[in-house]
């Protein structure tokens, strides 16, 4: 008896060939290898198995300086963009009417908590009260606060653990570490549909997770989950007493549809649609591209913000989730959010609200820049790691991600370094999957021919 296996269908087998062992010596490098490999040294990188974000940034600099040559700049989040007029001005004329005299409100200066509030029934079809949207020093602090309130809101409870939807953002699982919450992480490559729902439920039976958090859009695989997933983890929530924390800094960039029409469908999906409790994080860094300035908006439900947990009445005699997190956490934390920037947030979102500016024109470059990055490495030997969703293409954006054949992410985050581009490891970012992260930001028009060549330069001296 013959059994036949068809591993085609298991998603985190490659079948691909393996890459040929490494000859550094026979090869011709854009960026000289000698150079290459004592900056690396030099900065202790190692396997970068260690290395953070802004690490791989300064190696990359590092490198332009040493050798002269351009580092296609593919690791960093950053906006690529310049902002809208719009904001500008409006931060301009605050400030020329005094507004840094004065301390700025804990909760936000009422132009952008009832901005904030129209923006969220104008692009994502929710109902949340002023008072419930509380500007914030970048989404950042947004994350950090609401960590924070939930960790002082369940103490004393068995309630000690976040639950991360992964891949994910790093810098918030070391906000978990430092405020000492507990966390843990689910990879989504395996798990889409009734399977991560079901998945999600077994986790949180355990009766230890306070809150699930995940990015729509994802960051770093550009999934997007579906209205029937969102209401999945809606019941959930529900279900377990839990809260769901929802990172919109890639708002409503699923270029797939057209989300930019105020008060009309198709509206940014939320899971805010299917449950109270939530909360959402709502950035002016990428959509807006004002990331420089720092504001966000954390948007919490009417009902959650009003909820009244005991540990937080007993210990700061404040039980009410948004008042604690407005008025002592906010406060405590930096005494509001600058003044000048939360006019140009308001400004902005009053302007898209009243369709006198489309937030999303501009960046649909983004998506253009992915299709042409993703031409180029996928006919080069290279592959997509998070290759689909839900069987539909991904959107072409922010970010994407990619593996070659034959190494590991640290190993080739190590080894494009040596062709003169700079990108960040899955490795780091939670996933159980090998590949890294592609961020389309930084990279211009005129680097086009120069990413296409060094490409194929690595593709030539890794056959397969």
């Amino acid at each position: 008896m013959f059994l036949f296996i068809d591993i085609l269908s298991f998603p985190s087998i490659k079948t691909t060939k393996q890459a040929k062992p490494l000859n550094h010596k026979n090869m011709n490098t854009p960026l000289d290898y000698n150079i290459v490999t004592e900056a690396m040294d030099s900065m202790a990188l190692g396997d970068f198995s260690q290395a953070t974000i802004r690490d791989i940034q300064a190696l990359s600099r590092l490198l332009e300086d040493k050798t002269g040559q351009t580092v296609i700049h593919l690791e960093m989040g950053v906006p690529g963009l310049q902002p809208s007029e719009i904001a500008i001005k409006a931060e301009k004329e605050a400030l020329e009417n005094g507004c840094a005299t004065s301390y700025p409100p804990n909760g936000g200066i009422p132009r952008i908590k009832k901005a904030a509030s129209e923006f969220c029934k104008a692009f994502i079809g929710v109902d949340i009260d002023p008072l419930c949207c509380i500007p914030t020093t970048g989404s950042m602090q947004g994350t950090f606060a609401t960590f924070l309130a939930i960790k002082h809101a369940c103490a004393g409870t068995k309630k000690d653990t976040v639950l991360f939807i992964q891949p994910g953002f790093p810098v918030q699982t070391t906000q978990c570490d430092v405020i000492g919450l507990n966390h843990t992480g689910l990879d989504i490559h395996d798990f889409r549909g009734n399977a991560l729902i079901e998945k999600l439920d077994e986790i949180m039976a355990e009766g230890n997770i306070c809150c699930i958090v995940y990015s729509n859009p994802n960051n770093p695989s550009w999934v997007c989950f579906t209205e029937e997933e969102l209401k999945g983890i809606g019941a959930l929530a529900d279900k377990h007493d839990i809260l769901v924390l929802e990172d919109l800094a890639y708002f409503a960039m699923d270029f797939r549809r057209d989300l930019s029409h105020p008060y009309e469908a198709p509206y940014q999906a939320t899971v805010a649609k299917y449950t109270d409790n939530y909360v959402l994080w709502v950035s002016g860094s990428k959509a807006f591209s004002y990331a420089g300035q720092r504001i966000g908006v954390t948007c919490i439900s009417n009902k959650l913000y009003h909820r009244v947990y005991e540990p937080l009445q007993k210990k700061f005699n404040v039980g009410e989730f948004g008042n604690f997190l407005c008025n002592r956490l906010m406060y405590t934390l930096s005494s509001g959010t600058t003044h000048s920037v939360q006019h140009a947030m308001a400004a902005l979102m009053e302007a898209a609200c009243e369709g006198r500016y489309n937030f999303l024109d501009d960046v649909k470059e983004y998506g253009r820049r992915a299709r042409y990055l993703k031409d180029v490495l996928l006919s080069n030997g290279f592959y997509l790691v998070y290759d689909n969703d839900m069987g539909a293409p991904l959107a072409d954006g922010f970010y994407f991600t990619v593996q070659y054949p034959g190494m590991n992410d640290l190993q080739l985050t190590r080894e494009l370094m040596y062709y003169g581009i700079a990108v960040f490891p899955l490795d780091t970012m939670g996933s159980n999957e090998q590949g890294v992260r592609v961020c389309t930001s930084f990279f211009k028009k005129d680097q086009e021919e120069m990413f296409k060549n060094r490409i194929e330069d690595f593709h030539r001296n890794h056959p397969l």
